[in-house]
């Protein structure tokens, strides 16, 4: 199961945060802040995968963003390997440039491909067709 999802600039700014279990205030603080700082600070030749505390953290640089999963021991890290580059994918279609993204639609393409830390759609045009509907009225 999919725990957390964060997108993270360079400078380790968050740009977007989705928690798909119960956690608070600083607790909350102090995992984005060392998550953070273990996959800023690798370099490009080292994996993708890292366990912190008792889970795995699986993320993937695009550009100057840093896409960052955490899941419990249970998940396969390739397959969610593979969702990053879908999300990726998906939100470069949407908004053409990842960098440049509307943060709530952002927030609302997430949603239609994860609910409750499981991944609901892969399908790039099934997942942004809610969103253009919302957009024709």
């Amino acid at each position: 199961m999919i725990r957390f999802i964060l997108l993270v600039n360079k400078d380790g700014q968050s740009r977007l945060s989705r928690y798909y279990y119960n956690i608070v205030g600083e607790d909350r603080q102090n995992l984005e802040r060392d998550v953070i700082s273990k996959c800023l600070l690798r370099s490009k030749k080292e994996c993708s995968f890292l366990e912190y505390q008792n889970m795995m953290l699986i993320y993937r640089r695009y550009m100057s963003l840093f896409f960052i999963v955490g899941v419990g021991g249970d998940e396969n890290e390739l397959s969610i390997l593979e969702f990053i580059q879908n999300l990726v994918e998906t939100f470069d279609r949407y908004f053409n440039d990842v960098i440049t993204m509307n943060v709530e639609k952002a927030y609302m393409i997430l949603d239609e491909m994860v609910l409750n830390g499981h991944i609901l759609e892969t399908s790039k045009n099934r997942v942004l067709a809610p969103i253009y509907a919302t957009e024709k009225n």
